[in-house]
């Protein structure tokens, strides 16, 4: 007993060597740098729900839904959450013993020299055994049936920070997949946008086609009556074929717009539902402060977040391998040198346990040079961090001045068109009792044409952006 206790004090006495050794060699933690500071804004000034006028239309939220359910970029996301989530569960169960059902045999030659072969032969010669205790020789088997285990003990936490880095990981491939959703939906919204804004060009064209045709009509008669020129005639159809050649070009942009979005909805081209009215969507006014809250709230600012956590806590069990390690491997089972004797209980079982305290001597600078690694992606995680909050703050404050600035210019053009509309009427009605030229009529449809389409083109960026912003504030 008291050489016990003696073993047991020197163990606890190597261990508190070993370990002061181990802790004189941990290399120093580089010291983060200071992090961004956000300017101080008033108050959180947006609220998500006033930016998600756009997305009220049903048929924008039907294939909103489509692309939630089959966009192949989202199903790859899930994937990699499943796997991270897999990860996360290994590094929660690396603290517990591993535990293994073993069935093995085999058999050793031992030469006559050895230690085995002299024991084993000389143990066959005692008259204090019995048959069943003779050892076969030439070759000696050895059979088992029954568990081994392996368990490290978690001393200085090395398993607890890469379980946290794990866990960091796992969180930040949603937020991974939570931007992702954002920018599909954003996507879809964008596009579907597009098209109604396409159609009404459209639709725009077709109008001013009509009224071109009209205004040519009218010269041609003036001509048949020697009232305008050949010329005005040519300058009208010259016009009118420019209207219906755009026409055609606008065709061309709703048919590769239809495909994009059917490709962000995981299928094959197909028409697209879409609205013909979308005026009483255009959203209201929005207010100029940065919300610093909801903007730390972006996926990749979250995202950026959890993968500085995962790397420091990288840091954390690289440090921690610098000391010893303690590992049991206990076992239990039936074992012996003959199968007929294998379940002979009890005098086949046997157990075990054994302790190991382990210390990496030799492999010093590997350990330096993966802890160097781990801290080196700990910082490029936080510089990271660092420039997604400049680029999320830079980007919102760059899209909420160009919804003021759409906005504001939407509600101009609508009164420069109501205006030039009616100087059309007026070209026309000046022209046929002749207090007006030909040219002016042209140059008056013209404008009125482009302003429409400009108006149209305002009234798109108005959506954008305000989809946008939803995006760049994170989405939901």
């Amino acid at each position: 007993m008291n050489n016990q206790k003696r073993y047991l004090r020197y163990s606890i006495y190597a261990l508190t060597l070993v370990t002061g050794v181990s802790a004189c060699k941990l290399p120093k933690q580089v010291a983060t740098p200071v992090p961004v500071t956000l300017p101080a804004a008033p108050a959180d000034t947006i609220d998500l729900a006033a930016l998600t006028t756009v997305f009220k239309d049903a048929n924008l939220k039907t294939l909103i839904d489509t692309a939630l359910a089959a966009n192949f970029d989202l199903l790859a996301a899930s994937q990699r959450v499943v796997v991270a989530q897999s990860q996360l569960r290994m590094a929660r169960n690396a603290w517990l013993p591993q535990v293994n059902a073993v069935v093995s045999a085999g058999a050793d030659k031992y030469g006559d020299y050895t230690l085995n072969g002299v024991g084993n032969y000389d143990t066959n010669l005692s008259p204090n055994i019995d048959k069943d205790q003779k050892i076969p020789v030439s070759p000696t088997p050895e059979f088992f049936v029954g568990f081994r285990s392996t368990w490290e003990i978690d001393l200085w936490g090395k398993l607890r920070a890469q379980k946290d880095a794990s866990y960091s990981r796992y969180l930040a491939t949603r937020e991974g997949q939570r931007l992702l959703r954002t920018q599909v939906i954003a996507g879809v919204a964008t596009l579907y946008y597009d098209l109604v804004a396409l159609d009404h060009e459209l639709n725009i064209i077709r109008r001013n086609t009509d009224l071109q045709l009209s205004a040519l009509n009218t010269v041609e008669v003036q001509k048949a009556g020697g009232r305008a020129t050949e010329l005005a005639v040519q300058q009208f159809k010259a016009q009118l074929l420019s209207t219906r050649a755009l026409e055609n070009t606008v065709k061309q942009q709703i048919v590769a717009t239809e495909n994009q979005l059917n490709a962000l909805l995981g299928r094959l081209p197909r028409p697209i539902v879409r609205s013909t009215d979308t005026v009483s969507l255009i959203p209201g006014a929005i207010s100029t402060g940065i919300p610093g809250t909801l903007l730390l709230q972006r996926p990749d600012i979250q995202q950026a977040e959890l993968e500085l956590a995962a790397g420091n806590a990288d840091v954390k069990a690289a440090r921690a391998a610098f000391f010893p390690s303690l590992t049991i491997t206990p076992y239990a089972g039936y074992n012996a040198f003959k199968a007929e004797l294998l379940f002979k209980s009890p005098a086949s079982i046997a157990w075990g346990a054994l302790g190991a305290l382990t210390m990496p001597v030799f492999n010093q600078q590997q350990l330096k040079s993966q802890f160097n690694i781990n801290q080196a992606n700990a910082l490029t995680a936080f510089y990271r961090y660092q420039q997604t909050i400049v680029d999320g703050y830079s980007e919102v404050s760059t899209i909420m001045n160009k919804v003021l600035n759409e906005q504001d210019t939407w509600k101009l053009k609508t009164e420069e068109v109501a205006v030039l509309r009616e100087a059309v009427s007026t070209s026309n009605l000046l022209f046929t009792t002749g207090y007006a030229n030909y040219l002016e009529v042209i140059t008056a449809q013209k404008s009125v044409l482009e302003a429409e389409l400009t108006l149209i083109s305002t009234r798109r960026n108005v959506y954008q952006g305000m989809i946008t912003l939803y995006r760049a504030l994170g989405g939901n």
